[in-house]
């Protein structure tokens, strides 16, 4: 992939809006600190060595604290979510501050921050060597409890992501999950999040409604198997933040 290819025609959206409640503090979950630095630092970083300045990031609380974290270290553009009305909405007050002539966006997490570039990279090209619109990164992990479940047709075919709370019992045992991460052309987001609803157990608006939404649209809708799930590995608790730090320890003694 050319670095043309690679920064015009992309668009990162980072979705950082949340105060994530379960870290029992009034910080915003993306500002708690990895190592001594704020974890969005290092999804901003994986950002900005794939599109350039080519980044939107989500924020609510405590946006703009949020901003100037970021601000010091990467230049982006940001995405006002005043309500946390789930990610489907959060990528649609992302949508207007996407740059023009951006043929696909990735999508990705704030609290997600082992998420390499190389990976990155490897689902932009699988997404459009294969030609497709929706393009989902997907883990197989032993304990699927709290992810979306990646739901295949009798045919294999890709069909929806069902999230855990509204998930039925054979579904649960599924253990192919949802990452959260995507690549999407940006024509097809913009149609399909306009015809998400709330109608699921949260009451919010999932951004994985646009993968039922392509399917029956007959987009191509695939996904593309991750092979490290460390690397998709979210925090969401203090416990989660521990355990963070004992990865990333032990990956920066593998690099030195």
């Amino acid at each position: 992939m050319t670095q043309k290819n690679k920064r015009d025609n992309l668009t990162v959206i980072i979705l950082a809006a949340g105060l994530g409640t379960r870290m029992k503090s009034s910080k915003a979950k993306v500002l708690h600190r990895l190592l001594g630095k704020p974890m969005i630092l290092y999804v901003t970083q994986t950002a900005k060595e794939i599109a350039g300045t080519n980044v939107v990031l989500v924020v609510g609380h405590q946006a703009e604290k949020v901003r100037e974290t970021v601000a010091s270290e990467v230049t982006a553009r940001y995405a006002l979510q005043k309500q946390q009305l789930g990610t489907g909405h959060a990528v649609l007050c992302a949508l207007p501050h996407i740059p023009s002539g951006t043929e696909d966006v990735m999508i990705l997490c704030g609290d997600v921050p082992f998420l390499t570039p190389h990976t990155a990279l490897k689902l932009i090209e699988n997404h459009r060597a294969a030609g497709r619109d929706l393009t989902v990164l997907a883990v197989d992990i032993d304990n699927p409890k709290g992810y979306g479940r990646i739901l295949l047709g009798t045919d294999g075919r890709f069909e929806k992501i069902v999230e855990e709370a509204d998930a039925t019992e054979a579904q649960k045992s599924i253990q192919t999950i949802n990452t959260g991460i995507y690549c999407v052309k940006t024509e097809f987001l913009a149609k399909a999040l306009k015809q998400v609803t709330p109608d699921n157990a949260q009451g919010e608006f999932y951004l994985t409604d646009i993968i039922e939404i392509g399917c029956a649209w007959g987009k191509v809708v695939g996904v593309m198997n991750g092979k490290d799930p460390e690397e998709v590995r979210g925090i969401n608790s203090y416990q989660d933040l521990i355990e963070a730090e004992r990865i990333m320890r032990a990956r920066i003694g593998k690099i030195s």
